[in-house]
């Protein structure tokens, strides 16, 4: 089976690297699949999950949005953030998500409710790819 090169990669350096048969996530834009031979493009991607399939199971990798770029035999993703689903600390992301429902919650003046929403968005990614984990 056609595969295509797959990197994953954030300022800390690459999270994910390998061949897979299919790629796909949310762009902005809506929701992308991406197989072997794709025309080239570029998309700002969502918060979400990145789907991997590969030798016939899917593996997870959450992203907090970024940029896909598509060629042919290689698809890049630069996020800001991305962790495959077998190392999200789900302790960790769930006292992360309770901090944001506190912060939206407590509706004071001081708190930046747009960063609060961003948090809460990320957590609850982070939740749900760890959960989803195949």
């Amino acid at each position: 089976m056609k595969t295509v090169n797959v990197n994953i990669v954030t300022p800390d350096g690459p999270v994910y690297e390998s061949a897979v048969e299919m790629v796909s996530t949310k762009a902005q834009s809506g929701e992308l699949g991406i197989l072997p031979g794709h025309i080239p493009m570029v998309a700002p991607l969502e918060i979400g999950a990145v789907r991997l399939k590969k030798e016939g199971r899917t593996e997870l990798v959450a992203v907090t949005g970024g940029f896909l770029e598509v060629r042919p035999e290689q698809v890049t993703i630069l996020a800001q953030a991305a962790e495959p689903a077998t190392d999200i600390d789900i302790d960790r992301a769930k006292e992360a998500k309770q901090r944001a429902e506190r912060l939206l919650q407590a509706k004071q003046d001081n708190v930046d409710f747009k960063r609060a929403e961003l948090a809460l968005r990320r957590a609850m990614n982070r939740i749900d790819v760890y959960e989803n984990k195949m």
